[in-house]
């Protein structure tokens, strides 16, 4: 999906650009990692330690680990695009640029791996929010949000419940359900569930101007805790409270 940006509709980006930039690292299961002489596309195999320290762990007989094994560290760029869990038009709900140096921390002894650490030098963050650059500081001290590493199942799952969906979209103001094509659940963070609403389908001959609009649907106050989504997703539809219960994560 190279080239797509998010579209910029009534939804409201949530949190400061470093912790949405944090919160899209956690949330996106794959990156692609370029070197001055190599391009790996890796799935399941970059983390965000609590220092704000972004690992990548590339198999011994990858290009990337070979240069990194003659030199000391080599400058890198680090692509990330967030796409929609559940299948739906314009998927891209943001992306990313870092660039740094990658260096080696040691190896991974389960594959084995070589684990290379980016000293991040610039971030670009496109998402709702517009197009930021994210000071490497404020990166390092910023916190995800809670839902971040649950987020794609709790989408898959409500997003395909139909009888939520519905509900979720009747909650959508109706001068943009009016005409308009289908409704998605786009996403879930700590203050609510953003819908994505799109475009009606063009008749023959006419001319396609409007894009899709995102709709934040709040919650009456922000969660702390994956734990308490099922409460705020009551509230938010009406539903009688369910009664607390802990899940282990």
């Amino acid at each position: 999906m190279p080239g797509k940006t998010p579209p910029t509709g009534v939804a409201v980006a949530v949190g400061t650009p470093a912790e949405r930039l944090r919160t899209l690292l956690v949330a996106t299961g794959s990156v692609t990692l370029l070197t001055s002489t190599h391009r790996a596309d890796l799935t399941g195999r970059h983390s965000v330690g609590p220092d704000g320290q972004v690992r990548i762990e590339l198999p011994t007989e990858s290009g990337a680990a070979r240069q990194l094994a003659c030199e000391e560290d080599i400058p890198a760029v680090v692509d990330v695009v967030d796409v929609a869990p559940i299948p739906m038009p314009d998927r891209v709900r943001g992306r990313a640029t870092l660039t740094g140096w990658l260096t080696v921390e040691g190896l991974r002894g389960r594959r084995p791996d070589v684990v290379a650490a980016l000293h991040l030098a610039t971030a670009e963050l496109v998402d709702a929010g517009g197009t930021t650059l994210v000071d490497p500081q404020a990166f390092a001290s910023a916190r995800p949000d809670p839902l971040a590493s649950a987020e794609a199942e709790l989408v898959r799952r409500l997003g395909t419940d139909a009888r939520t969906l519905a509900q979720l979209t009747l909650l959508v103001p109706a001068s943009l359900r009016q005409g308009a094509g289908r409704v998605h659940l786009l996403r879930i963070d700590r203050t609510g569930v953003v819908m994505r609403v799109q475009a009606p389908a063009p008749t023959e001959g006419a001319t396609v101007t409007d894009g899709p609009r995102d709709v934040r649907l709040a919650f009456t106050r922000p969660l702390h805790d994956p734990d308490q989504l099922g409460a705020r997703l009551d509230v938010l539809l009406g539903r009688p409270p369910r009664r607390m219960s802990r899940t282990r994560h």
